[in-house]
């Protein structure tokens, strides 16, 4: 039976070119694309490890997926792959907070100069590009600034994050944990500028704290083997090695989570409605899902608990943001999206509770750690 678009209309097999497509977002995209739609993808990255399950000539879809190990800082297959495309979903990025701060350099130069010929490509070739931005992008609220005890921090329209009105608010130029929400915000609008200007069919896409089975969370394993990862990483790993968790802080930013099942959902609704995605900015997260990074510490300890036998005393520690991630680090203090665009153009809202989906990639993560520890083991180096 055709696919079809929220239209009505009958959707064609498009051939999406995936840059950093071999990642944890990426890997369940591709999953996506391969079991429930006949799209061929051409996956870009330094590493296959998380779709080697894809890849496997068994597949009933081997002939609609391929790989090229390229880093896309310096070669010139990437214009090609592009241009044989008909959609770039550039997914490719630094974003592990600590490298924020020791790392500045890296960071602007791997989401901002990086980004730029991929864009150019798709400009050149009048191909759609669908990029992956940040919620970062919006840097602090606008109620961050106001007295803690005054009224209208707790109006909505001082920190509920919109993506046509809200402004982006970094801190001061010393505080380099901005650098990536920077170079973010400056490839959006490059991007935006160039479907102004030259007419690029773009959809930016804003993720706000994706979260599943395949995200980083063991280092050196399946993550980097330096650096400190995002919050609900960082939470497992000490989960799994019975460790406190440590709240930066206090643990009082507020954050949201959504799963990554529902938020592929969403980006195959821009993949396969252009003319509603084309030129939009979408939030992609789950308002429904806001902890403080405290109660989030509490909740995870909690699900563990049922999840791993012994680990019934698991607490928290506090720390500083300048012992945790170095001198330099600031943060935003909410990050809670508007969803009335995405559920406007696309009718898309998502579904995932959070202690739902905090079990099933606590599951995951508990049973991938379980396995290295049995294979470091049995093939013990002296």
């Amino acid at each position: 039976m055709a696919r079809l678009d929220l239209d009505g209309k009958e959707i064609a097999p498009l051939t999406i070119c995936l840059i950093g497509g071999a990642g944890f977002i990426g890997s369940h995209l591709c999953e996506l694309l391969m079991a429930h739609t006949h799209h061929s993808a051409i996956v870009i990255d330094v590493s296959s490890d998380k779709i080697t399950h894809l890849l496997e000539k068994s597949c009933s879809w081997s002939n609609r997926i391929e790989f090229h190990k390229i880093n896309i800082k310096n070669d010139s297959r990437l214009e090609t792959l592009i241009k044989s495309s008909d959609l770039t979903i550039n997914l490719a990025a630094i974003c592990t907070p600590a490298d924020y701060n020791t790392r500045p350099l890296d960071t602007i130069y791997s989401n901002f100069l990086d980004a730029i010929p991929v864009v150019k490509y798709c400009t050149e070739s009048n191909k759609r590009l669908i990029h992956f931005s940040t919620c970062e992008v919006y840097g602090k609220t606008i109620g961050s600034f106001l007295p803690a005890d005054h009224s209208l921090r707790q109006d909505p329209d001082f920190y509920i994050l919109k993506e046509d009105v809200s402004p982006c608010i970094f801190g001061a130029v010393e505080k380099q944990r901005w650098s990536y929400a920077c170079a973010k915000q400056m490839i959006e609008r490059l991007i935006y500028a160039e479907g102004a200007e030259h007419g690029l069919k773009f959809t930016i896409v804003r993720p706000f704290n994706w979260i599943g089975p395949r995200m980083d969370f063991i280092p050196g394993i399946d993550g980097p083997t330096e650096g400190v990862p995002r919050v609900l990483a960082c939470f497992s790993n000490n989960l799994l090695r019975g460790e406190p968790l440590k709240l930066v802080d206090g643990g009082k930013s507020q954050r949201t989570f959504c799963y990554i099942k529902d938020a592929i959902e969403a980006v195959l609704l821009m993949i396969e409605n252009p003319e509603r995605a084309n030129g939009q900015i979408f939030n992609v997260g789950n308002p429904n899902n806001e902890v403080t990074m405290r109660q989030l510490a509490e909740l995870m300890i909690e699900v563990y608990g049922k999840i791993s036998v012994g680990s019934s005393d698991l607490t928290t520690v506090d720390v500083s943001s300048k012992d945790f991630y170095g001198v330099g680090y600031d943060d935003s203090d909410k990050r809670i999206p508007d969803m009335t665009i995405i559920n406007r153009q696309l009718g898309w809202n998502p579904k995932t509770p959070l202690q739902d989906l905090l079990e099933v990639t606590l599951t995951y993560q508990h049973q991938t750690y379980s396995q290295s520890i049995k294979k470091a083991l049995s093939n013990p180096t002296y």
